[in-house]
């Protein structure tokens, strides 16, 4: 029974990193209708799609078996621990050991998280947010500049934490394990140890990649124990057994390693009230690279993909997992590097446009920040308005006839009006734009475009 626990909980974890992982780099939009719901069932994006359904499952199954939801659906905690067996085929012969919890470190960088989401700067907290800072990983390793760098640094110091202490950064850094930990210290079905079959060979402490087994004390502190469960199999005298909380044990009981519970319930009410806080609407550049041979525009206001309704609603609920960014048939989602919108998709039009008729990004996000739109709906909205540069117009100032603007527009929202001198220039209809980027991207005027798109703070009906 216990090695089958431990199985069931590999297959499943495999199939959860297989899944979400095939789903960032799917570019063909396909497997977004199989393996959609992977994402949305991560809890921070569901804290921040106000899915209380699943958030209370998560709580209640934490509070029956533990961190379960470390174990099988974290694609991080999946993560650390390949980057474990890694540690373990290499060094055969290392093993782990118990460590006393370092409650200072994990709860004062949850408290930091929590006072980063509360002010708005959710650019920045989500950076270690387990699911974001994974996905983020996958779809940005290869990309090139910022995202690169943060990329592999992620991967860097997530590798060199699990390669040598195992699920250290769960317990110390992560914010989603550190909220889990209040709720698992309470838990109904938890690791025990029974004192009298214990012969004290150490072998459970030595593979408990959580380093929360005090062998020589006879106890597991609960908080940090992440389920992987193979503290079951080590055993050959059968002291080590999954059971109730009222199950006693003949020698020394589990006890809850340090905090009360009214540390753990003020705690928890004032994360879940946190999350849920609206965050200060705040302008965002538009932070993008200059591409050769174009200049980026630069906007005032940042455009953010049609769904998303307003800069204030994206900014609260992104957390940069990059989803939207690899499903993007036309890559016009980029990640941001402008510290106040950092690794937050926004469009770039200089290589494409955002099409009427894809809604791939508003289908996939899981945390609310852009939200479901019909092909019909998406023309009813306008994100941003085209401004007109005369100066670099080359119809206006006579250098050819072009007119590519009006011609690519899908609403008519530009019109070539003939000026005093006689040459076309391309006039706007604001009421008409939906701020799409086919004028910006079909201009060939360089370095600057002679049209180009700026975004509106609370996006429009047209």
């Amino acid at each position: 029974m216990n090695k089958s626990l431990k199985v069931i909980r590999i297959v499943l974890a495999a199939l959860m990193l297989f899944g979400i992982t095939a789903l960032l780099l799917d570019t063909t939009g396909v497997l977004r209708h199989w393996l959609g719901w992977m994402p949305k069932v991560q809890l921070l994006p569901a804290v921040l799609a106000l899915n209380v359904v699943l958030v209370i499952s998560v709580l209640v199954v934490t509070l029956l078996i533990g961190r379960f939801y470390c174990a099988v659906v974290c694609p991080m905690g999946i993560l650390q621990d390949l980057f474990t067996w890694v540690h373990k085929l290499v060094f055969p012969k290392k093993k782990f050991r118990y460590r006393k919890p370092a409650n200072w470190l994990r709860y004062t960088v949850l408290a930091i998280f929590v006072v980063l989401m509360v002010v708005g700067l959710n650019e920045i907290a989500v950076l270690i947010a387990p699911y974001s800072a994974y996905a983020r990983t996958v779809t940005q390793i290869h990309a090139g500049g910022v995202p690169q760098v943060v990329a592999i640094v992620t991967l860097a110091v997530i590798g060199v934490m699990s390669f040598c202490w195992g699920r250290l950064w769960c317990n110390t850094v992560c914010p989603v394990g550190s909220l889990l930990s209040l709720v698992s210290r309470y838990r109904i079905f938890g690791i025990r140890i029974d004192a009298d079959k214990c012969v004290g060979c150490h072998r459970c402490e030595r593979g408990c990649k959580a380093m929360c087994i005090d062998s020589a004390n006879r106890q597991v502190d609960q908080s940090r124990c992440v389920d992987c469960w193979n503290c079951l199999g080590e055993c050959k005298e059968g002291a080590i057994k999954l059971a109730p909380r009222s199950t006693k044990s003949k020698g020394k009981e589990d006890k809850p390693v340090d905090g009360s519970r009214r540390r753990f319930v003020a705690t928890t009410v004032a994360v879940g009230t946190a999350l849920a806080v609206k965050a200060q609407e705040q302008k965002m550049d538009g932070g993008l690279a200059v591409l050769a041979g174009k200049q980026v525009p630069d906007r005032v206001v940042p455009l953010k993909p049609f769904g998303s309704r307003s800069q204030k609603n994206f900014s609260q609920h992104c957390t940069a997992c990059q989803l939207c960014v690899s499903q993007c048939p036309e890559k016009v989602l980029r990640p941001s590097t402008k510290l106040e919108s950092f690794m937050q998709p926004e469009l770039n039009y200089a290589e494409g446009y955002c099409r009427t008729a894809c809604t791939r990004c508003s289908e996939v996000c899981p945390a609310g920040a852009i939200l479901p739109v019909s092909k019909e709906e998406k023309t009813a909205i306008s994100i941003g308005r085209a401004i007109t540069l005369t100066e670099n117009c080359i119809s206006a100032t006579g250098k050819d006839q072009c007119g590519a603007c009006a011609r690519h527009c899908p609403t008519a929202a530009i019109s070539m009006v003939t000026n005093d001198a006689g040459f076309a220039r391309p006039v706007v209809n604001e009421a008409r734009c939906m701020g799409c980027g086919a004028c910006e991207y079909y201009c060939p005027a360089r370095p600057m475009t002679a049209i180009y798109v700026e975004g509106r703070e609370v996006h429009a009906e047209i």
